[in-house]
């Protein structure tokens, strides 16, 4: 299919069949592994600020609204157990507050000021770094956040999925990850969506890499909250000190972590 063929096609998406939608959605999808590499250079200077600020004892933080901000408490809230570092160290504040994650609060992104009270909500001062989140890249909520935060001196970061917004003006490590039009037209919990978790998901992941926080490929740190992750842990000590599924049972309960254990084990 021709591209324009292809744009054709999705100007009348209500005369399609279901194979035709998910079909149409999923070459659409394509692109935004595309896009993200593109923004690989960017999302390297943001990633490298984040570690420096983290270092130094400060806090990462999400600013976003509707579906970006969503995200941003999504991978804020992924931290801790994944990563095992405390609650608080990646934040996601979302427009509206937390009614807001299940249910949309009209106009709340419209508040300019409104994100730096937030964040003033939780003691943020220079070592922190916050990243505004905002498909659109217009976001009032988002860019009044950057802009406050700038000028009190902390480092400030964006994902945006426009390039050359005023988002990214008001970063100094801006992220822009363009990933087009929608399959559906303004609907950019699709692609810019998507665009947005992949890029979140390699902000943190690089991050609590680089400060240690991962083994080879294992989440050495991670909090041992149910069965699944308990019996994970068993099967990391076994790989990594060639014992069998006692003894590691054994290591995991005495010492409580996957670290404590092989640290004991030297």
């Amino acid at each position: 299919m021709s591209t324009t063929e292809s744009a054709s096609l999705f100007n009348n998406l209500e005369t399609l069949s279901t194979h035709e939608l998910l079909t149409g959605m999923n070459s659409v999808d394509q692109t935004v592994p595309q896009a993200v590499a593109k923004a690989l250079p960017q999302l390297e200077a943001l990633v490298e600020a984040t570690v420096a600020r983290l270092q130094q004892g400060g806090r990462l933080f999400y600013i976003g609204a509707g579906t970006s901000g969503r995200l941003g408490v999504v991978d804020a809230s992924e931290c801790p157990p994944t990563f095992g570092v405390p609650h608080g160290l990646v934040v996601g504040i979302i427009a509206g507050g937390d009614t807001a994650i299940r249910k949309a609060v009209e106009n709340a992104e419209d508040d300019a000021q409104q994100a730096w009270r937030d964040l003033q909500a939780h003691d943020v001062n220079e070592k922190d770094i916050v990243v505004g989140i905002a498909a659109s890249g217009r976001t009032p909520y988002v860019i009044g956040g950057l802009q406050q935060a700038r000028q009190h001196g902390l480092a400030t970061g964006c994902i945006v999925c426009n390039a050359d917004s005023p988002v990214a003006v008001a970063a100094e490590f801006p992220v822009e990850v363009v990933t087009g039009p929608e399959f559906v037209t303004g609907s950019t919990r699709l692609k810019a969506g998507t665009g947005q978790k992949l890029a979140l998901n390699m902000l943190t992941t690089a991050t609590f890499i680089r400060l240690g926080k991962v083994k080879g490929n294992k989440m050495i740190d991670m909090q041992l909250s149910n069965a699944k992750l308990v019996d994970r842990g068993e099967r990391m000590l076994m790989d990594e000190l060639g014992i069998e599924h006692d003894e590691a049972a054994a290591l995991l309960k005495k010492h409580g972590s996957v670290r404590a254990a092989l640290d004991a084990r030297g």
